[in-house]
Order: structure tokens, then C-alpha cells, then sequence
């Protein structure tokens, strides 16, 4: 079983950044992945990037892609997320998964709390 704590939210203006960081503590077997996802009130939960458990491979939705970055430390347990040039629709609280996350419909074998990211106009 894996456990996941996220960290780096909150509040910053339009064009701003930040950086997601994801802890996992346990160990995963297989080729799964690692990633993050939001989920804003009053949208559905929408898939934001995610990399591969054991390699380098990344995979990123189309709002998230070529402003977010993910990257991963299996060293450290810890995956990140770079977020440039933010805007207000990215508000939402973000929250990081392990499991098939880029299929369909994904599957979740844990995820965390999750950390809100909040971007002012």
C-alpha cells in the first residue's frame, strides 16, 4: 500500500507559478503510474499529467500541457509538479494518485488529500 501527501498549494496571481510536490511512503509493484489530477467544485475531475512509476515516460492533459511539468525522484518517493503561467481556471485542488491513471477511465489505488491551488485574476 502507498500513502501520498501533497504540498505546495496556494494562492497566486494570473501568470504566477508554483510547484506540487507529492511524498509517497510505501512500495508499488508493477508498471504503474504516478500522477495528479483536479478537481474544481463545479467542474468534473480532469486528468493533469503523469509519469511512469519506474521510467521517464510522461503524459500530460491538453490544459496542462506546455505550461505544467512533471518530474519524479523514486530516489526520494517523490513526484513534482511545476506549474507555469497560471491562470484562474486552474483553480482546483490538486491531488496526486498512483495507479492506471492515463487509461479512459483510470484506475486508483490510492490517491491524497489533495492542495488547493487558488489563482487570482
Amino acid at each position: 500500500q502507498v500513502r501520498l501527501v501533497e504540498s505546495g498549494g496556494g494562492l497566486v496571481q494570473s501568470g504566477g507559478s508554483l510547484k506540487l510536490s507529492c511524498a509517497a511512503s510505501g512500495r508499488a509493484d508493477g508498471k504503474y503510474e504516478l500522477g495528479w489530477f483536479r478537481q474544481a467544485p463545479e467542474k468534473a475531475r480532469e486528468f493533469v499529467a503523469a509519469i511512469e512509476w519506474d521510467g521517464d515516460k510522461a503524459f500530460y492533459g491538453a490544459s496542462a500541457q506546455g505550461r505544467f511539468t512533471i518530474s519524479r525522484a523514486n530516489a526520494r518517493n517523490t513526484v513534482y509538479l511545476q506549474m507555469d503561467d497560471l491562470r484562474p481556471e486552474d483553480t482546483a485542488r490538486y491531488h496526486c494518485s498512483v495507479g492506471m491513471l492515463t487509461r479512459t477511465v483510470p484506475a486508483f489505488y490510492t490517491w491524497g488529500q489533495g492542495s488547493q491551488v487558488t489563482v487570482s485574476s
